[in-house]
């Protein structure tokens, strides 16, 4: 969601409690007849009430129920902050939240209150430390993790937050492929792989949905740039997006059942996201069957008729957002003149109404916090699941000589750079979480939306000094290189800080490091070898100095624990266990559009992006096609131990393919290491045309002690073995050998071995 492109109040507040409410006349309503001779059982008022029912059941029930003006109710939302004078938030709804969508008191169905959530409970409008909260690492420093575990615990985690607030909708669950390495977005992503981002982000839903609240997922379809988002028409065919961005939605979905999707700003194929038919209804609703509601993201419905009938159910923050309330007296008066159904009101309705049971919105309804403040224990517990979170996130990219985990008798550790004497970066937009203790610096631009640009409190200069109590630990800002080169020239190790803050409604226009940054590694490196760069970025940055510093650490937007984190995994605590969810390129030239789409557009003017260059060849599947070495491959990332892999075996029985092997830690000390499984089709494979040489298909994160080993088996997913057949509208694996790979990374295989496959065909979801 966002918050730009705010127009004029029309607000018609919707009458609705904030909660279920048990007034006298409807608990009278409630009570059940006085018992007859011979005594018969009860009826109850409201029977969809009934939890034992199915939430379909329920549904259809309370929806029979319901007048027109009550189902109109439930398909309009409100911004739940005050953009005065222009719009006034409805007074049910939490301040300085996400929106709010009124319930129906006398059928005893709640309201919604919304958060943003990408990473934790977010705060909107003028009062933006209003609500202090735990924050998780970016989403995709969480993919970075490739531990499923790791995302439904944090999940969990900031669902318990949003519950504990007063919301019941989260708006969560962003999966959108890296498409484009510069979107200002990406760090709220799972990373470029369908697999690994449909496993991970559907992880880190359930874990949300476990507080009886409803999770979206977002942003869909194909939302790969922030440049011109509201106007942006992402151009693709069918086949290609459904074996890769649509595959990775599917996956998710399939696999966590969210209650919500989010439909995109930006247009398909020259249609609105959230009025485009054929995503809408074709794809996510008749093809994999869902049975939940598409909300529109803030300000990204733009009409009525057209987008109720394409498929959108609700409209979100209308007054606010929305040229006009599109789904408020315009739907009214397009189903008056028969532009729009009663039979689609109905659907749209009802809809909305079975996540609420399905979910247990309505069965734990939320209250109304009496404080925005939440229990030390409760944070004091959510601090160590984030920071076990930042701590599997982080990637060692580079590690010359074992020069991290940092030795115990250095003396001097220069600190330089990206305000690690204070704290952490986080990421902008409407996903900004505030953390607790307020921000770490302060007068930072800019200071409006896109911002504020905010460091959480968590000092990795203090906590790597805890650890090295007899070193003398010095920080420099970094923006004077001669005189960091100074400081690390009379320092044992030096440890530059380099951060790169990226933002919704805004791409970075470059992969280089802003702020004159990889001048001042440049010159730390050249005065001391030993100089380790830490990386809190939003994404994939270049790296000229690469060969002159001696390890390089990708930390991303680590969360509200991130210093201790990073300090944990530099001192050696922990071992160094994440692995690349995307590719790093070495040149923006490598990539498949080297300048950045739409930047000669004026604002609003409308353009396409071609996004077939690629089809579904992105990230490391592009690098593969074009025969094009990475700076770092997806999937690669280095331990503080070392690994062994031995017994690969596959096996084709009936429609599943599965694949074992034993995985050893080889080196000196505990480690946690992410086996990964590629597939790819022989030459013997016929028809088997895919979109790059290889997929990945499998992964578990193991943890070992010294001399320890681990038996894995993994199941592939037969879409993985296929190709999109758009005659027969399914999917179709091709007679052949198929070979599989076994590695640390997309480009690191150690073993292979073959299956043979007959020809199948596969419905559109397999698992209907």
């Amino acid at each position: 969601m966002t918050r730009t492109n705010w127009r004029g109040p029309r607000l018609a507040l919707l009458i609705g409690a904030s909660a279920l409410i048990a007034s006298p006349a409807y608990a009278q309503a409630a009570k059940p007849a006085a018992p007859k001779a011979p005594p018969k059982a009860s009826q109850p008022a409201h029977p969809w009430l009934n939890p034992k029912l199915s939430p379909d059941r329920r549904a259809d029930l309370v929806l029979k129920a319901m007048t027109n003006d009550e189902k109109f109710t439930v398909i309009f939302g409100y911004f739940g902050s005050d953009m005065k004078p222009r719009y006034a938030r409805p007074a049910a709804s939490l301040d300085a939240s996400a929106g709010y969508v009124a319930g129906v008191p006398r059928l005893g169905l709640p309201g919604q209150w919304q958060t943003d959530a990408g990473v934790g409970v977010a705060t909107q409008g003028s009062h933006q430390d209003l609500r202090p909260r735990t924050a998780l690492p970016s989403g995709l420093a969480t993919a970075a993790t490739w531990n499923p575990e790791l995302a439904f615990k944090g999940g969990a985690m900031i669902g318990a937050e949003a519950r504990a607030s007063g919301f019941n909708v989260q708006l969560a669950g962003g999966i959108n492929l890296m498409r484009e390495p510069r979107n200002g977005r990406n760090f709220e992503y799972g990373g470029e792989d369908p697999w690994l981002a449909g496993t991970m982000v559907a992880a880190q839903i359930r874990g949300i949905q476990s507080n009886h609240i409803v999770s979206t997922i977002k942003h869909y379809a194909l939302n790969a740039q922030e440049t011109g988002r509201f106007v942006v028409s992402s151009n693709i065919g069918d086949a290609e997006a459904r074996i890769s961005d649509l595959l990775a939605f599917q996956f998710a979905i399939e696999r966590s059942d969210p209650h919500s999707v989010m439909c995109a700003y930006n247009r398909v194929n020259g249609d609105y996201a959230c009025e485009n038919d054929w995503l809408l209804n074709t794809v996510l609703k008749k093809d994999w069957g869902y049975k939940g509601y598409v909300m529109s993201d803030w300000g990204a419905d733009h009409s009525s008729a057209k987008a109720a009938n394409a498929g959108l159910d609700q409209e979100s923050a209308g007054e606010a957002f929305d040229k006009q309330p599109f789904f408020g007296a315009p739907l009214k008066a397009d189903l008056a003149a028969g532009a729009v159904s009663q039979a689609r009101i109905d659907d749209m309705a009802r809809r909305v109404l079975r996540a609420l049971f399905a979910s247990g919105a309505v069965d734990h309804p939320v209250t109304k916090p009496a404080t925005n403040d939440l229990p030390a224990a409760m944070l004091a517990a959510h601090a160590k699941i984030t920071q076990a979170d930042a701590e599997e996130a982080i990637v060692l990219l580079k590690n010359d000589g074992g020069l991290l985990p940092l030795a115990k008798t250095a003396r001097t550790i220069a600190v330089i750079g990206g305000h690690a004497d204070v704290g952490v970066l986080s990421g902008g937009g409407s996903s900004q979480v505030y953390p607790v203790g307020g921000r770490a610096v302060k007068g930072l631009t800019p200071a409006t939306w896109p911002g504020p640009v905010i460091y959480y409190p968590s000092s990795p200069l203090k906590a790597l000094a805890k650890r090295y109590p007899g070193a003398k630990v010095v920080y420099d800002d970094g923006t004077d290189p001669a005189r960091a080169a100074k400081l690390a020239a009379a320092s044992d190790i030096a440890l530059v800080f380099a951060d790169q803050w990226t933002t919704e409604s805004e791409d970075v226009h470059t992969l280089a490091l802003p702020k004159d940054q990889d001048a001042t590694i440049d010159a730390v490196a050249s005065a001391n070898r030993k100089t380790v760069v830490v990386l809190t970025t939003g994404g994939p940055v270049l790296m000229p100095w690469l060969d002159k510093v001696g390890a390089v650490v990708e930390a991303w937007y680590p969360g509200t624990a991130g210093g201790e984190a990073i300090a944990r995994v530099l001192s050696g605590e922990v071992d160094a266990s994440g692995r690349l969810p995307v590719s790093f390129p070495r040149s923006e030239a490598d990539l498949p559009r080297p300048k950045l789409d739409g930047l000669d557009k004026a604002k609003d003017q409308p353009f396409d992006v071609d996004y077939s260059i690629e089809g579904a060849a992105v990230g490391y599947k592009w690098y593969d096609l074009k025969r094009i070495q990475p700076l770092f491959p997806f999937g690669h990332g280095l331990s503080y131990s070392r690994f062994a892999y031995s017994n690969l075996k596959a096996a084709a029985v009936g429609d599943k393919v599965t694949v074992s092997f034993d995985v050893k830690n080889v080196g000196p000390r505990a480690g946690k290491d992410v086996p990964q499984v590629y597939v790819s089709p022989k030459a013997g494979a016929n028809g088997a045309t895919w979109e790059a040489p290889k997929r990945l298909a499998g992964f578990q994160k193991v943890a070992l002690a010294p001399g320890a080993s681990q038996h894995v088996v993994l199941t592939i997913d037969p879409r993985l073995l296929a190709v999109w057949d758009g005659k027969a509208h399914g999917w179709s694996i091709a007679a052949g050998q198929y070979e599989i790979a076994l590695g640390a990374s997309s480009r690191a295989l150690s073993s292979t071995a073959q299956v043979s496959l007959a020809a199948r065909s596969l419905p559109v979801s397999p698992g209907r």
